[in-house]
Parts: structure tokens; sequence; C-alpha cells
């Protein structure tokens, strides 16, 4: 399982990556491996659009079932991944890199204090699996 170190994961396996005061959100491998075949990708907000801690910003369906993509920090979109509409099985296939979701611009980086690294990420995932 794919889990990179330069990204910080919530409970309900988003990633984000802060490059300066940008957050850019998606799934995790993890998350994507439980969904299965992304059929269809819906992104509730738009540039521009503030967002809330929590606040759900996409939804994502699969062969499986429905999930729902919260933004785990508050801010104001920045830009949205346009081509996972036409593409959602970017998600399966590039999970941190082409089927990132939203890019936030972060107005509490303290908000990324709550959010686990990697290697706790990585111990949690092993701990729900048991």
């Amino acid at each position: 399982m794919n889990i990179p170190a330069d990204l910080k994961f919530t409970t309900s396996d988003e990633w984000i990556k802060l490059e300066g005061s940008i957050a850019t959100l998606g799934i995790s491998d993890y998350a994507q491996n439980q969904l299965s075949d992304i059929v269809y990708v819906e992104i509730n907000v738009e540039p521009g659009d503030s967002v809330k801690k929590n606040t759900v910003c996409t939804i994502l369906e699969s062969v499986k079932a429905a999930a729902d993509v919260s933004c785990p920090l508050t801010g104001t979109v920045a830009e949205i991944n346009e081509s996972l509409a036409d593409n959602p099985e970017l998600v399966n296939t590039d999970p941190y890199v082409g089927a990132w979701m939203i890019k936030v611009e972060v107005t509490d980086p303290s908000e990324l204090d709550s959010l686990m690294t990697a290697a706790e990420y990585e111990k949690y995932i092993e701990e729900r699996s048991h």
C-alpha cells in the first residue's frame, strides 16, 4: 500500500499536501482500494467558495458504494480538479497525483496539527484491519 511520507492524513482517509498556504486534498490509496472501482466523482465546491473544517466537498461513487470526501481544513477553494468528472478512474489508478480533488488556501494552518503523519496513518490502517 502506498502511503507517501510527505502527506498528512485524516481518520476518514483523506490526504493533504501543504505547499505554502495551499493544501491539496484527495483520498488515500487505502480508501480507493476499499471503495473499489470509482465510476463517478462530483466536486461540490467551486473556486472562491469558503470551506469549513470537515465540510463535504466531493462525493465519490463506486461499484460498491458512495462516499463523502471532507475537507479537513478551513479556507477558500483555490482550484478544483475538473478532469475527474471525465476520468473518475484516476482515483483508483493515481490517488496521490492525478486524482487530487480540490486545492484550498488555508486560513488556519494550526488545523494541520490534528492530522496524522504517514507513519501514524499506516498504524491506524493496521489497527482498523484487525
